[in-house]
């Protein structure tokens, strides 16, 4: 589960190099940040059970987070 979390981390570092060269800065700051999370919880070698509580809570904060962005922060048909 550690390799898990170490992949990951290179999703979200990959994701961070490409936001930073599109010249979107907050989105490479918050994917920078979900990159070292990911890393540092990869080489904690924890038991399985603490993994999937750790990845648990980083899918409820995420939700609440989206939730909370799309209600009062996105503009609706913004783009269009």
């Amino acid at each position: 589960m550690d390799r898990m979390f170490r992949m990951l981390a290179f999703w979200t570092g990959l994701f961070t190099v490409m936001f930073y060269i599109g010249d979107m800065n907050k989105a490479a700051l918050l994917f920078l940040v979900q990159t070292a999370f990911f890393l540092t919880i990869g080489y904690l070698k924890l038991s399985e059970r603490m993994y999937m509580y750790f990845f648990a809570a980083y899918c409820t904060i995420f939700m609440v987070g989206f939730t909370w962005y799309t209600e009062f922060i996105m503009i609706p048909g913004f783009g269009e």
